[in-house]
C-alpha cells in the first residue's frame, strides 16, 4: 500500500512510516496478523484533538460563551465531523482492514473511517510534536469550526415548533419514525411529527434526528402559512 499519495493529501510527511501504519490498522487486522491497533493511538488522538480544539475556539472566537464553546467543539470533533475528514483525504483507500471486516461491510464504516483520524492525529504528535498536529486539526477543522459557530446560538426546528405549540398550554408532541430504508452505511429514514395524535407533517433524513427536525421545520411552515392564510382571509 503506497501510503505517500495519503502523506500529500494530509499536508505531512512521516518520518516513522510504522506510526502512520499503526494508525491506519484497525483491530480486526490486528487480531488477524497479531500486531498492535490503533486503538491507542485513537485514545490520545481523542484527547489532543479536544483539547486543541477548545484552544482553537478560546483563540479565535471570543465571543462566544464557555457553553456555546462546548457546543461547538461538539459538532466539530464528533464522529459525523471527523468521518468527513476521512472521506476527504481517502482514508478507506489507506486502511489495514480484517477478512471479517471487509466481508460484513461492502463499505468502511464511518466510525472506523472517524477513529482512524485521531489515530493518526495521535501518530503526527509522536512524529514530530504537537505543533504538527494542531497544524492538521487546525487545517481541517476551522472550516466546520466557523459554520458552527454561526449557528450555535440559534434554536433548532424542534425546540421552535414546541414552543409554537405549547403557547396556549401543554399539549403532546410525538416523533415517529414510520420508515427505514437503505444499506447500514446509507440509510434513509422518514420521521412522524404528530401534536395531540394528529399529524402535522413528515421529513426524511440521513439520521434519526435529522429526518425528525425536517418533520418540525414542516410542521412549523404549514403552522405559519396556515396562519398567514387566515389573516388574510
Amino acid at each position: 500500500m503506497n501510503l505517500e499519495n495519503l502523506e500529500k493529501s494530509i499536508g505531512y510527511t512521516f518520518q516513522n512510516k510504522q506510526l502512520l501504519k499503526n494508525a491506519l490498522t484497525h483491530t480486526s487486522y490486528a487480531f488477524e496478523k497479531h500486531i498492535q491497533s490503533n486503538e491507542k493511538l485513537e485514545f490520545l488522538g481523542d484527547s489532543i484533538l479536544e483539547f486543541i480544539s477548545s484552544k482553537y475556539l478560546y483563540t479565535n472566537f471570543p465571543k462566544l460563551t464557555e457553553g456555546e464553546m462546548t457546543k461547538v467543539r461538539a459538532d466539530i470533533v464528533c464522529e459525523k465531523s471527523l468521518y468527513q475528514i476521512a472521506k476527504k483525504h481517502n482514508f478507506s483507500d489507506f486502511l489495514y482492514l480484517g477478512k471479517s471486516e471487509l466481508m460484513s461491510h461492502k463499505e468502511t464504516r464511518p466510525a472506523i473511517m472517524a477513529d482512524s483520524v485521531e489515530a493518526v492525529i495521535a501518530a503526527i504528535y509522536f512524529d514530530s510534536g504537537l505543533e504538527e498536529a494542531e497544524k492538521f486539526i487546525i487545517e481541517n477543522l476551522k472550516e466546520p469550526a466557523e459554520v458552527a459557530s454561526h449557528h450555535v446560538g440559534q434554536k433548532d426546528y424542534k425546540t421552535v415548533l414546541q414552543e409554537i405549540l405549547q403557547k396556549h398550554g401543554e399539549v403532546k408532541i410525538e416523533y415517529i419514525i414510520i420508515k427505514e430504508e437503505g444499506p447500514d452505511h446509507d440509510k434513509q429514514f422518514t420521521a412522524r411529527v404528530e401534536c395531540n395524535q394528529k399529524m402535522l407533517a413528515t421529513g426524511e433524513g440521513k439520521t434519526k434526528k435529522s429526518a425528525e427536525m425536517e418533520a418540525a421545520r414542516k410542521a412549523i411552515e404549514g403552522i405559519r402559512k396556515d396562519a398567514k392564510s387566515k389573516r388574510e382571509g
